[in-house]
């Protein structure tokens, strides 16, 4: 079927999302192992995405760990630093798209704070023509409820969708709905599937 709108996941496909390498860069690789596996960084993360408070569950979980309360807070109070830049290609390709009048969504998991102040640093975040963010919803990627409420919002039908996601488990929950979808590893792959679906040429996808 046609594709009548590309949906975008936004962290590691738009914009870099490596809280591993800031860590990794502040304290090695070892002690940051050491720290996820006894700290349950992204569990309590994909809670903020849900929608609980960014600075309290992360300075509660701080008072959890002593030992580690430091390196805790830093996830609040250096977010910023674990979004370093843009993924420009894909920025561009999401431009390309709107350029060609093709409704470009974003889905993705994201807290509520975290989610504007990724906004401030990356205006292009409040172009899209609808947005979808797991914190204001109260449901997150991978659970159904999140694309019914896409698919209801927008009225596209599911297999006029195409959707790109790093992540197989949301990819699968997307395919099972009837969406297109596309496992983002790189831009490069991406673009050439937009040109093989005919949603934009060669050019435009470079």
């Amino acid at each position: 079927m046609p594709i009548e709108a590309v949906v975008f996941d936004i962290g590691r496909v738009l914009i870099e999302w490596e809280p591993e390498r800031f860590y990794d860069s502040r304290i090695g690789e070892a002690r940051r192992k050491q720290l996820f596996a006894e700290v349950p960084l992204h569990p309590v993360n994909l809670e903020i995405d849900r929608g609980a408070p960014f600075h309290a569950s992360i300075y509660a979980l701080a008072e959890q760990h002593p030992q580690w309360s430091q390196q805790i807070r830093w996830w609040h109070d250096c977010w910023l630093q674990m979004v370093p830049q843009e993924i420009q290609h894909s920025v561009r390709l999401m431009r390309a798209l709107q350029n060609k009048g093709v409704p470009v969504f974003a889905l993705s998991n994201f807290g509520a704070e975290t989610f504007e102040t990724a906004c401030d640093a990356y205006p292009f975040l409040r172009g899209f023509d609808h947005t979808f963010v797991s914190a204001h919803l109260k449901t997150v990627k991978p659970e159904p409820e999140i694309y019914a409420i896409l698919e209801r919002e927008t009225g596209v039908v599911p297999d006029r969708l195409l959707f790109t996601d790093d992540r197989p488990e949301n990819i699968d929950a997307a395919q099972a709905r009837g969406w297109q979808t596309h496992l983002f590893t790189s831009p490069a792959p991406f673009a050439a599937r937009l040109v093989q679906e005919g949603l934009l040429t060669q050019k435009e996808a470079a």
